[in-house]
């Protein structure tokens, strides 16, 4: 039997706009406010709560290891009025303890409908054909603001025979569209006064100022005025049905954003390499060596001579070899442009893992002009 362990196992590295980037203008394209900001206190708000699924065709949780299934099942029925003899062992299959989540939008009013999560907590196999009873979803408050109920939509399937076992996607996760009714309405502030909040999604110090100077020349200087680098101060009309106008005027104004800091994500668990159009490199030298490890497994049987009372055996004989691929310096010159630094990288000849090594020592020593973020 063979096996090879290779540190250079190919390990998929994504550069974003590494081969294209040439072709655009380094230049930041304008966006819509709306893209850019959001208005203080226009929220969403996440609700949960805890359900039943039932007519599962036997793929529910095993209630002797889920108790709770069980529990929840006889607190239901005495509720509808069923009693059941203390010390019943019920032995269901066709019943799921599940957990119920959704986001409850901003403006939201009693009668709309919600799409709604329906999760596994116990060991059920599947959810699939099963049916969510009525459930309160509650916020962070402990108040129930929606109640859900419906028949759950698994996207995937599975199939089990004689040992054997297919199963594609995933089978205890569902969804239940518009399974959810919104019972009580969250107050949504719209600032104070004659003001509101416009915050960032991205705190900058230059899109704050030009959010500021696009805002006051539409509607006239000391309409808006920057807090810090996230949060904007504008002045709008008091009434509502004005003020409704405002903002929608307000949020497609136009705006091209400051050019984002140079930065580079690297998951060390995939091997994954993110960089964005900034990230530029000054020009060093990379020394850069690969290490190869080979197992060779032979099996072999050991048969005794006849009459040596012996029994026969299986042996294994491994070889295990160590190759060093002799390392090559290479100069890295300075690039001022994502294609030029995808280029250089690649020069190297290095894996994704190798790269992460590298670029970590390219940033200690200064010839890499971006932020590194560890994932």
């Amino acid at each position: 039997m063979r096996s090879i362990a290779n540190l250079k196992s190919g390990i998929l590295i994504i550069l974003c706009f590494g081969m294209m980037a040439s072709l655009f203008p380094s230049y930041c394209q304008a966006e819509r406010l709306k893209d850019l900001a959001g208005i203080q206190g226009v929220r969403q708000n996440q609700l949960m709560g805890y359900g039943l699924v039932v007519g599962l065709d036997g793929s529910g949780d095993q209630t002797t290891q889920t108790p709770f299934t069980v529990q929840s099942i006889i607190s239901m029925l005495q509720q509808l009025g069923v009693s059941i003899p203390v010390g019943t062992s019920l032995q269901l299959k066709n019943v799921a303890a599940v957990m119920v989540t959704t986001s409850l939008p901003p403006f939201s009013q009693p009668g709309q409908t919600l799409d709604v999560t329906v999760s596994s907590m116990g060991n059920a196999k599947s959810l699939r054909g099963g049916t969510l009873l009525m459930t309160p979803l509650k916020g962070a408050d402990n108040q129930i603001y929606a109640m859900a109920q419906g028949n759950v939509l698994v996207g995937g399937v599975g199939a089990a025979a004689n040992g054997s076992k297919a199963q594609i996607n995933h089978l205890s996760v569902g969804k239940i569209s518009s399974g959810a009714t919104v019972e009580r309405a969250v107050a949504t502030s719209l600032g104070q006064g004659n003001t509101i909040q416009l915050e960032l999604n991205t705190a900058d110090f230059s899109t704050a100022s030009r959010v500021v100077e696009a805002i006051n020349k539409r509607f006239g200087p000391d309409t808006a005025a920057a807090v810090d680098g996230r949060v904007i101060q504008v002045k709008a009309p008091t009434v509502n049905d004005q003020r409704v106008v405002f903002l929608g005027v307000m949020e497609n104004i136009e705006i091209t954003p400051a050019q984002t800091a140079a930065k580079v994500i690297l998951n060390a668990r995939t091997g994954s390499i993110v960089m964005n159009q900034a990230v530029t490199l000054e020009t060093c030298a990379v020394a850069h060596g690969n290490l190869s490890v080979v197992v060779n497994t032979e099996n072999a049987v050991s048969q005794p001579n006849a009459l040596s009372g012996g029994q026969t055996a299986g042996t294994s004989n491994s070889n295990i070899t160590i190759t060093k691929d002799q390392g090559q310096l290479l100069m890295l010159k300075s690039s001022a442009s994502l294609s030029d630094v995808v280029k250089a990288l690649n020069a190297i000849g290095a894996t994704p893992q190798d790269l992460l090594a590298i670029l970590q020592a390219m940033k200690a020593s200064g010839a890499l002009r971006a932020e590194l973020e560890i994932i």
